[in-house]
């Protein structure tokens, strides 16, 4: 049992935020346990090949986090941010370089809370800082290879929960918000003593000030993760609302007047566009070939329809105002 003392200045320090580096755990997660999360299949059935690909099958980021049972807590320091952006790479390297702070006493301590050690765990233990080296490298290529294409649609699922839940909190109350994350969370003591029963993490305490974060995730549940680890804020890592239809693919219309001009496949791809993307999420969201989506967009760049700009390793594309202008004047 999880219990949790609460002034009113923790309450008045309670906050909302979401997590780049919160969504590779819980991602990873489902991919360890798939039927944990069965709505993700689709997600996790194209990305355990390209993991392999990448070289991640068997990595130090998949031993530390089991299907089930205890997570190393200092792979999740409080997000600095609540709205991290369209720039995921900028606040998950904000994120990446906390996590490149952690002292070894504070990663042997939580690697002892979790087993069996897997050889690459007992590397890290042995050799914390070349450890941590290698597992930011790991979190790198997995953020680029299983979240990065899906990240505009992770985002827009997560920046609507924080929206609806931070009105809540202004309408209702902290009350309200906290019993919608869990239904086995429970105030005791008129209020004053939060508790949460837990087989994973029992570390009661006082927040003394601390405060609560809040943390939704498209990936987590169907009960909520938490870490208390003094003096950090105490994090609840709970199931967003809207991931039902995170993997829903909503028909685009194409314009058949802008087909006729452009083609069906380069009409398409400005259908597509009505936020931001890059060549691999478009080519998922169309079912063309990559290197099809490149070529299009390529001639749609060179005509002004659409334009590109680099968000970290990524290029993502966007319409242009004559794009627009073309999807408007067509209905």
């Amino acid at each position: 049992m999880l219990e949790l003392g609460f002034s009113a200045r923790d309450l008045a320090h309670t906050r909302l935020a979401y997590s780049p580096l919160w969504e590779v755990v819980t991602s990873l997660r489902v991919l360890g346990s798939p039927t944990a999360r069965p709505l993700h299949r689709r997600w996790a059935e194209r990305t355990r090949p390209r993991l392999a690909a990448a070289g991640l099958a068997g990595s130090l980021l998949l031993d530390l986090v089991p299907a089930e049972g205890y997570i190393p807590d200092f792979l999740n320091p409080p997000p600095p941010s609540a709205a991290p952006g369209p720039r995921a790479e900028l606040a998950l390297e904000s994120e990446l370089s906390v996590l490149a702070a952690t002292t070894p006493e504070r990663i042997r301590a939580d690697l002892e809370r979790l087993s069996p050690w897997a050889p690459a765990v007992r590397e890290l233990a042995a050799d914390p800082a070349a450890g941590l080296v290698r597992l930011l490298g790991e979190l790198r290529r997995y953020w680029q290879v299983a979240l990065a294409p899906y990240w505009p649609r992770v985002r827009a699922v997560l920046e609507a929960d924080v929206l609806h839940r931070s009105r809540r909190f202004a309408a209702e109350g902290a009350a309200a918000v906290l019993y919608e994350l869990d239904a086995r969370l429970e105030w005791q003591d008129d209020g004053e003593v939060l508790r949460l029963p837990q087989s994973v993490c029992d570390n009661s305490a006082e927040l003394a000030g601390r405060g609560l974060l809040l943390v939704p995730s498209a990936f987590v549940g169907p009960g909520v993760l938490v870490v208390n680890r003094p003096p950090d804020v105490v994090q609840i890592c709970y199931p967003s609302r809207g991931v039902g239809v995170l993997w829903e693919q909503p028909a685009v219309e194409v314009p058949d007047a802008v087909a006729a001009v452009l083609g069906r496949s380069r009409a398409l791809l400005l259908a597509e566009l009505t936020a931001p993307a890059s060549t691999t999420e478009l080519s998922l969201r169309t079912g063309m070939s990559a290197g099809g989506v490149s070529q299009h967009l390529g001639a749609l760049r060179a005509a002004g329809i659409v334009t590109a700009h680099r968000s970290g390793r990524s290029v993502l594309y966007q319409r242009t105002s004559l794009a627009d202008s073309l999807l408007t004047g067509a209905g």
